[in-house]
């Protein structure tokens, strides 16, 4: 096979695309012509999925293809001069990179390892991201965001202190009343999400089973894809008793997954669904812990879906076993650790209001994290003082008006 170069690309080449990024790809050709074959892979990985993207990230990208189409020859040179002085191997040329870009992009990883590259790409690809991030500001939202964190569910009192990374933050209420407090907040993030209806913009993330929730709300839950789960921890087992199959070859076929390979009912969301399977295939025990699967969860909706209302609440996980144990697919009930999964769930509060401040318009977002059924709470915006204390009666609906 002879190598291939972006300006070689035709037309006929993106036959086997999804419909909608086939047409993308075409559109966009011209533009795709005139970048290194170091870039052009990473940038058609996207591409190629933009049919299962959310509605920001498909506006983002072709914001960025746009860009790129708009750049003259002496600028596009410039933007990837950097890119271009990167040397790729003879099998990188030839590698069919147009349909098999995320594997490309693996390959091409190791390369830059074994050929002390990996630097020089690494400040090349930060270059391009701050040049793109001046041309092509990121959108801002709609309206303030605000997340929410329930954590603790089931324990009685815990063995530290809570909230020590988000007190700083914001105002660390001791005397919240805790009577109906999930179903108030589920209803605030209600509220929100028909005041301002937008697909894919509110979510109901849940690291156990679902509550019964308004259907304006996108929700993912732990139980909800307990089938999934155990359809993939089974591939996982069937695949390393294979003779051979190491965890390079085991995260490829993962990679390749699809929703109806786990169960997934072929008329449901398919956006949705190819979201919640890269949960479970690329998340680091997502499979087999709720507060992992909870916090990636949460990380991998902000980061790709950018809501403006995100409730996450999490709930017990399984105690440690050894690893054969808890990847083999069993029908009885797990032994939970409370005391443990409420250490993971306050450093996952924390950890999701730090992605929340990744996103644009931080400056205005809110941030609240309740202990479930107790009355601790901290409170997080730009109209409550910082590192404060208050042992005044409140309810979560005042906690949440106050914020706003």
């Amino acid at each position: 096979m002879t190598a291939m170069l972006p300006g070689d690309l035709k037309p006929e080449q993106f036959n086997a695309y999804p419909p909608e990024a086939k047409k993308l790809a075409l559109d966009y050709l011209p533009a795709f012509q005139r970048v290194p074959p170091s870039f052009l892979p990473s940038l058609l990985r996207e591409v190629i999925e933009y049919d299962y993207k959310f509605p920001v990230e498909r506006r983002a990208l072709q914001r960025e293809l746009e860009n790129l189409r708009s750049l003259s020859a002496s600028d596009n040179t410039d933007w990837f001069r950097e890119f271009s002085a990167i040397q790729l191997s003879p099998a990188l040329e030839k590698f069919d990179w147009v349909n098999n870009p995320a594997q490309y992009v693996e390959q091409l990883s190791a390369h830059l390892w074994t050929t002390h590259q990996m630097d020089a790409f690494r400040r090349a690809a930060i270059n391009y991201a701050e040049r793109l991030r001046s041309a092509v500001p990121p959108e801002a939202p709609t309206q303030p965001r605000m997340g929410i964190a329930i954590i603790g569910q089931g324990v009685d009192k815990p063995d530290e202190p809570l909230f020590r990374k988000l007190r700083p933050q914001g105002a660390y209420f001791t005397a919240v009343n805790p009577e109906n407090g999930l179903p108030q907040l589920l209803d605030a993030v209600t509220t929100r999400a028909k005041a301002s209806p937008t697909p894919y913009g509110h979510w109901y993330i849940d690291g156990g089973r679902a509550l019964s929730h308004d259907a304006s709300l996108t929700c993912v839950s732990y139980e909800g894809l307990a089938s999934a789960r155990t359809a993939l921890l089974e591939r996982i087992q069937n695949e390393t008793r294979r003779s051979g199959v190491g965890p390079e070859s085991l995260r490829t076929t993962m990679a390749q997954l699809r929703p109806a390979d786990l169960g997934f009912n072929p008329s449901g969301d398919e956006i949705l669904d190819r979201f919640q399977v890269k949960l479970l295939t690329e998340g680091s025990g997502t499979q087999i812990f709720s507060t992992s699967f909870t916090q990636w969860a949460a990380r991998e909706a902000l980061r790709r879906a950018q809501p403006v209302s995100l409730l996450v609440r999490f709930a017990p996980r399984q105690r440690q076993k050894p690893m054969v144990e808890l990847l083999a697919p069993s029908n009885a009930p797990p032994q939970l650790d409370l005391l443990g999964s409420l250490v993971d769930a306050d450093m996952g509060a924390y950890y999701n209001w730090i992605n929340q401040q990744r996103l644009p318009g931080s400056e205005k977002s809110m941030f609240l994290v309740w202990f479930e059924n107790h009355k601790e709470a901290v409170a997080i915006s730009p109209a409550l003082p910082r590192g404060t204390v208050s042992a005044a009666a409140a309810t979560l609906p005042q906690l949440l008006s106050w914020m706003a």
